[in-house]
């Protein structure tokens, strides 16, 4: 009995060994050369900042270069395509958004890439809210100031957005307040936070990320937070829905993608990169900073997330009245 289950336990660690030496010599090896984080928006936007913190965490654990790659523009297809037709090694991880993996394909009649069939689901980053912001030297001190003003002159007031959670939050915000405010797109939020602050728009509802330094420093004035609880690092800030703005609830999320067809063992290596790096220092305190909540799946979880929220974000576009590009 005894002589039985030692030669079991041998089989059994001579059949992993096997398997390990059957991988793929790359998948053995990786990291074996520098990784790219692809970024569909610009430096300073909130998904930029968790990718570079993400980056530093990925270099210090297996001593390779990370270079993150912004490719802002088109709603995100840029980088998305260029993802997609990326080598399936690993070495090219799209950092995104519920914008390119669950809204695009409602928001345009034509894209240059598959949210699903293009990609390999790795694992979510986090979830945030999003804060409703005008100039902090505006008029309106309250939501209900701001409304007055739409309400007063149809068309008048403008409302910016650099990516595809600020654009439907914004046209929710007409729909339940049954307000005409003329949308602006810009390429990512800090672009449009800058026109706000050189008053070229009148107010957006941007992440939480790129709006708070913005209100902290006394530069924007926060009338709203877009979640149904309020955010922690405004506390004092009711959210849209108290403010009088009925049934208003819109958040975001991020997460990682590879090109479909990337070795599972490479995947299952990235997977653990990726969540060691959202309990590193650099990205605690991007999470702390932004009061955006760390959130990790497995890559089943994450396919099921996405295919879930596809559908929520369909109802939420379609409901808000925006038509197809």
């Amino acid at each position: 009995m005894i002589r039985r289950t030692f030669d079991l336990a041998i089989a059994g660690t001579l059949g992993t060994l096997a398997a390990l030496f059957t991988l793929p010599a790359a998948a053995q090896t990786f990291p074996a050369k520098p990784i790219t984080l692809i970024v569909p928006f610009a430096a300073g936007s909130a998904t930029d900042q968790l990718a570079r913190a993400l980056g530093q965490s990925i270099t210090a654990e297996t001593k390779q270069p990370v270079v993150v790659d912004n490719r802002a523009g088109a709603g995100g297809m840029i980088a998305e395509q260029a993802s997609a037709r990326s080598a399936p090694d690993g070495y090219s991880v799209l950092i995104t958004t519920n914008t390119t993996h669950a809204a695009a394909e409602h928001l345009y009649k034509k894209m240059p890439y598959d949210p699903v069939k293009d990609f390999q689901p790795i694992t979510g980053l986090g979830k945030g809210g999003q804060v409703l912001v005008v100039k902090a030297d505006a008029p309106y001190k309250t939501v209900a100031d701001l409304l007055a003003k739409a309400r007063k002159e149809p068309g008048k007031l403008s409302f910016g957005s650099g990516s595809s959670s600020s654009r439907v939050a914004g046209e929710m915000f007409k729909q339940l307040s049954n307000t005409d405010i003329l949308h602006v797109p810009y390429k990512s939020n800090p672009l449009a936070v800058t026109d706000l602050l050189g008053g070229q728009i009148d107010m957006m509802i941007t992440d939480t990320a790129t709006g708070l330094p913005q209100i902290k420093g006394g530069k924007l004035r926060a009338l709203g937070v877009s979640t149904a609880k309020r955010i922690e690092l405004l506390p004092e800030v009711p959210t849209i829905d108290e403010a009088g703005v009925k049934g208003y609830d819109m958040g975001y999320w991020f997460a990682a993608y590879v090109p479909a067809g990337t070795p599972p063992a490479v995947v299952a290596h990235l997977h653990t990169l990726l969540v060691n790096g959202t309990k590193s220092p650099a990205a605690v305190s991007f999470f702390r900073d932004t009061g955006v909540a760390a959130w990790t799946t497995t890559p089943e979880e994450l396919a099921k997330f996405q295919a879930s929220e596809t559908q929520k974000w369909g109802k939420v576009i379609k409901a808000a009245g925006i038509e197809p590009e």
